[in-house]
């Protein structure tokens, strides 16, 4: 751990109202647990980082007294830390979000802090996988694992986040009471959100071939996809199945798990699907983020006016 991330040198104070904030996110906006120890570490490195530049532990008196100079600072230390653009605006996001709360709380004016510029970046596209590559991924997985029912696991998994738009989270999540599998699943997303997915009948198909030669007993509140030795599947072994997959198929390192609800998305928008309802398939709040694949296909059909068209390159 840096100095600067070291809660020691948080006030007691601060970070008591640290921690109430953090409950507040949790059990009030169904912040997730990823998303709590985000906020967790930023706003500490945040904190830390204020009584070294200040020479004192900072209460809460303090902290009201932030100026953009301060807030400057701390963003040029992090910039020269290397601390990418996109790490900035995401603990300046985190920070703002404490500092409203708390301003509230304790009555006092938080413009210093929340009119601090965000650094530019420019987004990343999703990095979805053509169809044909999504389906050489998943025969690849079904020969190249040593057992016959853990490629049948792994071919289920990858159909799974293919073929129902799921997060890796999310499929392991499944327990062995989801199964066998009905026409649509109830899903708990992000932030708690729920949200009914259709099941195609091929990810059906493999759930129950899998199940079929599975050596762990099938019990309601067990997972559903089970670790070599009968344990939860862990998102990092999917993971390692995909590298291992996309290096014998020559693909890029963005194909990995995520990929595949990455395709989910932009193969039915290809298929002429509804960008609202492509939106409640993926569970986003903000219909911007699917908006996102709108991009992806705007880039594609560029890149192939750039190869194809007689003109493009004049």
């Amino acid at each position: 751990m840096s100095a600067e991330a070291n809660p020691l040198l948080i006030s007691p104070a601060a970070r008591d109202a640290l921690q109430t904030w953090l409950t507040h996110q949790s059990a009030l906006k169904g912040a997730a647990e990823n998303t709590v120890t985000a906020y967790r570490g930023d706003v500490t490195e945040f904190l830390a980082f204020m009584t070294l530049h200040k020479g004192d532990t900072q209460g809460l008196g303090a902290l009201a007294k932030i100026t953009i100079s301060d807030m400057r600072a701390w963003m040029a230390r992090m910039r020269s830390g290397g601390v990418g653009s996109r790490s900035v605006a995401r603990k300046l996001s985190a920070v703002k979000a404490f500092y409203r709360w708390l301003a509230e709380r304790e009555g006092f004016e938080p413009t210093a802090v929340l009119l601090t510029r965000s650094p530019k970046f420019q987004k990343k596209l999703p990095r979805p996988l053509a169809e044909d590559a999504a389906r050489a991924l998943i025969d690849c997985v079904e020969t190249q694992a040593r057992a016959p029912w853990v490629a049948a696991r792994d071919v289920a998994v990858l159909t799974m986040l293919w073929g129902c738009g799921l997060r890796i989270s999310e499929a392991l999540a499944l327990k062995g009471g989801d199964a066998p599998l009905p026409s649509s699943l109830r899903i708990l997303g992000k932030g708690g959100k729920e949200r009914v997915v259709p099941v195609l009948p091929a990810a059906r198909a493999a759930v129950e071939d899998y199940l079929a030669v599975c050596p762990h007993p099938q019990e309601p509140h067990a997972p559903l996809f089970r670790a070599i030795r009968g344990g939860a599947l862990g998102a990092r072994a999917v993971a390692q199945v995909m590298a291992d997959a996309r290096m014998q198929l020559g693909l890029p390192a963005t194909a990995t798990p995520h990929a595949m609800r990455h395709s989910f998305a932009t193969h039915l928008l290809d298929a002429g699907g509804d960008l609202r309802a492509i939106q409640e398939l993926l569970g986003h709040a903000s219909l911007s983020t699917t908006q996102a694949y709108t991009a992806v296909d705007t880039a594609r059909l560029m890149e192939v006016y750039n190869n194809a068209h007689p003109k493009a390159g004049r």
